[in-house]
């Protein structure tokens, strides 16, 4: 009997994991990033005591974002109506989540900082001398995908709605092509700025969601980066 009530505790907890990974579009991010996160400390070889707090710091998160889940549930049975207290309540538990997301960003920043740096300084110092017409290359590239990948989710048009942004897409592949072959940081980071307002044009319209921003973004980076290797 024992055993039994031991196993449906177990379920019990793994249906609620399941119930934020379906319902919470934060915690799907959250396990992508962890996902790409380890993979990266695979293809870094990251110490062990590194892959502890690594690990520590995506429990954080994942824990924080469901205690988040949990609270806005329950003060949603409490209160169908708007009630002030019930929003500061929202408020804290999702600034726990934020907090939990930045401390463990820059603790990611700090693990891997060497070797991303030693591969950006080996990589950059190869493709700034390259020709110009492999970021229109890469512009074709990104723009195909992004037809391929609308036409797969069968929503929204080229460069209106549907998975992925075709905005974001074209916009982070354009960016990452001024990473590469710009000599300073100031075209860079003005490209930057230009790149975050036109995602944040996108998603205050409500042209797309957050995840099909942060997916064309991804598209656009990776595929950009990927054609410029192939290219050295």
């Amino acid at each position: 009997m024992k055993s039994r009530k031991l196993t449906d505790s177990f379920n019990y907890a793994i249906r609620g994991l399941l119930h934020c990974l379906r319902t919470q579009r934060n915690m799907r991010i959250h396990f992508v990033v962890a996902a790409l996160v380890l993979l990266l400390a695979i293809l870094t070889k990251v110490s062990a005591l590194e892959t502890v707090v690594l690990l520590l710091c995506i429990g954080a998160v994942i824990m924080a974002e469901m205690i988040n889940t949990a609270i806005e549930t329950a003060v949603d049975l409490a209160h169908s109506s708007y009630h002030p207290l019930a929003a500061i309540a929202k408020d804290v538990s999702a600034g726990a989540v934020l907090v939990a997301s930045v401390l463990s960003a820059v603790v990611g920043c700090i693990i891997f900082y060497d070797d991303l740096r030693n591969i950006t300084f080996t990589v950059t110092n190869k493709v700034k001398h390259m020709p110009i017409h492999i970021t229109i290359i890469s512009l074709i590239v990104v723009t195909i995908a992004v037809i391929a990948g609308k036409a797969w989710s069968r929503k929204g048009t080229f460069l209106r709605g549907g998975m992925p942004s075709g905005h974001s897409a074209l916009a982070m592949s354009l960016l990452t092509s001024i990473v590469f072959l710009s000599e300073g940081a100031a075209v860079p980071f003005l490209a930057a700025v230009l790149v975050l307002m036109v995602m944040h044009s996108r998603l205050e319209a409500g042209v797309h969601t957050l995840w099909e921003i942060i997916v064309g973004a991804l598209l656009g980076f990776f595929l950009t980066v990927l054609i410029f290797q192939m290219a050295v």
